[in-house]
Parts: C-alpha cells; sequence; structure tokens
C-alpha cells in the first residue's frame, strides 16, 4: 500500500487481511481444490487471492476499487486468476457465472454490505452452491442463529429458508490493516438441495411478509405483531400460540405459519 500511494476506503468498509496465517486458514476451511470453481469478492490486494490460488481452484477476483484493481491484477494474474472489475451488489451474477454450474464463494465481506449481499445471492444466484465468508462477529451470529439463540432474528429464518449455516472460529482484529474495532467470524453457508419449506406451499415472499410483521414488533406476541395478517383461526390450524414471540419460531413454524394462512384467509390449500 505504501508502495503504491493507497489508503483503505472507509466508504467501501475496506480491512485487508494482512496475516498470511489467516489466508492459509481461510483456504483450508474452505474445502477448494482443482475442478472447483471459486468466486471472491472484494479481493482487496489479494491476500487472499493467493492463498485461494494456491489450491489449484479455479478463481475468479471480484473487486469494486478501481484505485487498486491494477495493484491487484500484478499480484494475481500471474497465478492464473480472473481479475473482475464490478460491484457485488449491482453485477449480472448470470454473466458472471456462466463459466461453470456450480460455484463456491470465499471472501472477507465488507461489514456494511455482508448481510444483504449473502441473503441476495441465497434468494437470486442458486449457481453459488456454498459460502465461507469472514463477517462482523455480530451479523455472523444473526446469519447462522437458531430460535432462542444469541442474534437469532429476521434475517437467522431468511438464511434458514435456503442454507444451513455454522460458525467455523473467530478472527482477531490484529490480522486486519487498519485494526477494525469488533472481532471477525468465519461463517459457512451450505445450500440446500431445495428450501426448508416447500415453495408451494410457502414462498419466500410470503414468509418475509409475515417476518417483517412478526420481528417489527418482535417484543410483542404474534397475535399483536401479526394483527391484520394472521387471525387466532390461523394460528390454530398451524399449531402456534399466538402468545409467543417471533424469535420462538423456526423456519419450518413460519412456514406452517404461512401454509394455513393460505389455506384459511385465501382459501388456497397447500399444495
Amino acid at each position: 500500500m505504501s508502495q503504491h500511494g493507497l489508503h483503505p476506503s472507509k466508504a467501501l468498509g475496506q480491512h485487508f487481511v494482512a496475516d498470511p496465517n489467516t489466508t492459509e486458514r481461510i483456504a483450508r476451511l474452505a474445502r477448494i481444490g482443482p475442478g472447483d470453481h471459486v468466486l471472491e469478492i472484494g479481493a482487496g490486494l489479494g491476500s487472499l487471492t493467493v492463498a485461494l490460488a494456491a489450491t489449484g481452484a479455479q478463481l475468479t477476483a471480484l473487486e469494486v476499487d478501481k484505485g487498486i484493481i491494477p495493484v491487484l491484477r500484478e499480484m494475481v494474474e500471474p497465478l492464473g486468476v480472473t481479475v473482475v472489475e464490478a460491484d457485488a451488489m449491482s453485477c449480472d451474477w448470470a454473466d458472471l457465472l456462466a463459466t461453470a454450474p456450480r460455484w463456491v464463494l470465499v471472501a472477507n465481506l465488507p461489514y456494511n454490505v455482508a448481510t444483504p449481499l449473502v441473503l441476495d445471492l441465497l434468494r437470486d444466484v442458486p449457481a453459488i452452491d456454498r459460502m465461507l465468508v469472514m463477517v462482523q462477529r455480530e451479523a455472523g451470529e444473526r446469519l447462522v442463529a437458531a430460535p432462542g439463540e444469541r442474534g437469532f432474528g429476521a434475517v437467522s429464518v431468511r438464511v434458514a429458508y435456503f442454507a444451513a449455516a455454522g460458525l467455523l472460529g473467530r478472527v482477531p482484529p490484529g490480522v486486519f490493516l487498519p485494526r477494525p474495532s469488533v472481532e471477525s467470524v468465519l461463517v459457512e453457508l451450505q445450500r440446500r438441495p431445495s428450501p426448508a419449506v416447500d415453495p408451494a406451499e410457502a414462498s419466500y415472499e410470503e414468509i418475509d411478509l409475515l417476518l417483517r410483521a412478526g420481528f417489527g414488533g418482535r417484543r410483542k406476541m404474534l397475535r399483536r405483531s401479526l394483527e391484520g395478517l394472521v387471525d387466532e383461526a390461523v394460528f390454530a390450524a398451524a399449531g402456534i400460540d399466538g402468545r409467543c414471540r417471533a424469535e420462538e419460531l423456526s423456519i419450518e413454524k413460519w412456514g406452517k405459519l404461512v401454509a394455513c394462512r393460505r389455506s384459511i384467509v385465501f382459501g388456497r390449500p397447500p399444495s
């Protein structure tokens, strides 16, 4: 960075990994190798990219910062890495990933985009079969939490609809430049062969509608937070106590609530 007169961008949430032991650990936990197609988002100056390329996987590295792309290309293109200048929040995924049917995502995600990006990829980019992402600890706990656990919320339910998620370990602030004020974690997300709830019974959009209302008033009983959307007959048919709160329901129970709502409110029995 000093050699090229570069500085981390606060606007882009840049915290570069500056510890080779950490990058090698991530590459090992990614379980990738020759024959795998790997996408890295936010490659930065290439420290993680180099470790991923060493596995023999076919690697495509995305970077949005025009200022550091020449340095990134110089570092990793000789290793066979394809560098793409693109914004992960708005790029054409179908075009970018057209060269292979299945991909693994490995990324050190900026704190300000990590959660919405993961959710967008789960919902809209089925070609990404598995993810290993490094995110802020609080965000990571929300991604993997089960009902009753710390951090469980609407994000946890949305993730669970598409994937099985788990924490693989913590990453201390000292391995980053600049040093962040928070701890990071490694989260693995494995896409389910099919959603946790049959879309014919309860679509993602229908579940999301109830999640927004339910967790919008998460301190309230569901019969209050879902008032106008779900009545007592629906709760009874779903076998769910209307006095419980949003954070007590698993993805399967949210799906059941939607399916019974379909049947009772709209007269549409489950398929």
